[in-house]
């Protein structure tokens, strides 16, 4: 695997030529300044059991995994960096420093392997070295520091080598490219250990704060002309003060357009007669996510018909989440869902029968899937392994039923149309069932009614 020339100037620059009085001046004269304390990562140890489980797979095998490149957003400005799930799950490494870095897993004897990161360590001072304060994209003074060599293998328990020191790493199978390896590292992430778990009710609890946020805000949103955006930033602001960020583009979606599925335009106003459908999650700085979704009625009160479509919804979701049990197949809960919305669309007259698969004109998608360090968590999985497969404890995941009825569709009554539902919870599997990591958010109708009422009078 080559390197991508990432130290290749994008823009020309405007700087000033750096005279010879003025690169002396700056190479000496600074205090040293190591990282304090204990530094090693408390994921340390966790992260050498994976890359062993990895390694038994792939015996004999160089493995690379990089963590990803910055990508450009506009001229000579990057977009925020996050590394790729895989090389964090194997090193811990979570910030946006590890750009450009690889971690490769080196044969080492006939069945185990040497892991070696390839770093960029912390911008070197002194005679001949101008990166650190001239280079607009690595240098500590322009983007902040790096560990060096000794505090990386410190902080991970592996051994560091500084990325420059070849021209071209090794030869092997490239997690970025390698559909055998990619599918490997998603499946040995399907089983989550205690402490992941503990991650992702971090995240929850965090994004149960950030619901909190939005339904304290709603009277200044509802009177602001782009209200959706509003509720987008005040949940970001809560993301970014407790975690990382959000862990995808917040849907905040009013009126009809929750139904659409992946609204992030949020540029609607709210109407109080409406429903607003929130699917928000804060990533913890560990970059483990949460998914959860709410649909609210903006006047803190549902009205009768969207009480209904709320009601049928939610009996979906107790259908879908009693079906969570260790070997139970994964799509068992999506079809006691998508039962329950057959039948009740079935009553309502909307389908001549519950049989069949029309139902879906108005569901669209499936009904959950698996979380953790990505929103849509193991995605490279085999189906066998995954979609196909028995839930195991251990595995986190979604229960995300919806109901998303068209404001243009002829088939259904007036009074229907425009009106999306959807209720999403994260769960973790038990030995004899789920456990629900976001039951401190309401679900019931008459619950959320009553928590809005309590947060907006506050």
């Amino acid at each position: 695997m080559s390197r991508p020339s990432t130290n290749a100037p994008r823009t020309v620059s405007h700087d000033l030529p750096v005279g010879p009085e003025l690169e002396k001046f700056m190479a000496g004269g600074w205090a040293a300044t190591p990282l304090p304390g204990d530094i090693r990562l408390p994921v340390a140890g966790l992260t050498a059991a994976r890359r062993a489980k990895l390694s038994a797979r792939f015996p004999g095998e160089r493995l690379i995994v990089p963590a990803g490149e910055l990508k450009v957003r506009s001229n000579d400005c990057d977009y925020r960096f996050r590394p790729h799930s895989a090389y964090a799950w194997l090193t811990g490494l979570t910030g946006e420093e590890q750009a450009g870095h690889v971690l490769v897993l080196e044969p080492d004897g006939p069945h185990g392997h040497e892991a070696v990161l390839h770093i960029r360590p912390r911008s070197p001072r002194g005679a001949g070295s101008a990166e650190f304060y001239r280079d607009r994209r690595y240098g500590e003074f322009w983007v902040g520091r790096r560990p060096d060599l000794a505090e990386a293998e410190r902080m991970t328990g592996i051994r560091c080598v500084h990325l420059d020191a070849q021209d071209r790493l090794p030869q092997g199978r490239d997690a970025a490219t390698d559909a055998e390896l990619a599918a490997a590292l998603s499946e040995l992430r399907l089983v989550k250990d205690a402490w992941e778990v503990e991650q992702l009710q971090l995240a929850v609890d965090h994004t149960t704060a950030g619901f909190e946020d939005v339904v304290r805000a709603l009277p200044r949103a509802l009177a602001h002309p782009r209200g959706e955006r509003w509720i987008e930033g005040v949940f970001a602001l809560r993301a970014r003060a407790e975690g990382n960020g959000t862990g995808y583009e917040t849907i905040a979606a009013a009126g009809a357009h929750a139904c659409v599925l992946h609204w992030i335009r949020n540029d609607g106003r709210l109407n109080p007669d409406d429903l607003l459908l929130l699917d928000a999650g804060v990533e913890t700085d560990t970059l483990y996510t949460a998914d959860i979704t709410r649909t609210l009625p903006l006047s803190g009160r549902f009205s009768p018909v969207q009480r209904q479509v709320y009601e049928l919804v939610l009996a979906a979701q107790e259908a879908g989440i009693a079906a969570l049990k260790p070997g139970a197949s994964f799509r068992d809960f999506h079809r006691a869902g998508m039962r329950v919305i057959a039948e009740g669309l079935a009553e309502w007259g909307v389908l001549k029968s519950a049989e069949g698969d029309l139902h879906r004109r108005y569901t669209l998608c499936s009904s959950g899937h698996m979380l953790g360090l990505d929103v849509h968590d193991c995605a490279r999985a085999r189906a066998e392994t995954y979609l196909d497969g028995v839930l195991e404890e251990g595995q986190v995941l979604t229960v995300e039923p919806g109901l998303y009825l068209q404001p243009d569709d002829e088939t259904l009554p007036a009074e229907l149309r425009g009106i999306g539902v959807r209720i999403e919870d994260d769960l973790v599997i038990t030995a004899d069932g789920a456990r629900l990591l976001s039951g401190a958010l309401p679900r019931t109708p008459d619950a959320i009614e009553a928590w809005m009422g309590e947060l907006t009078e506050r």
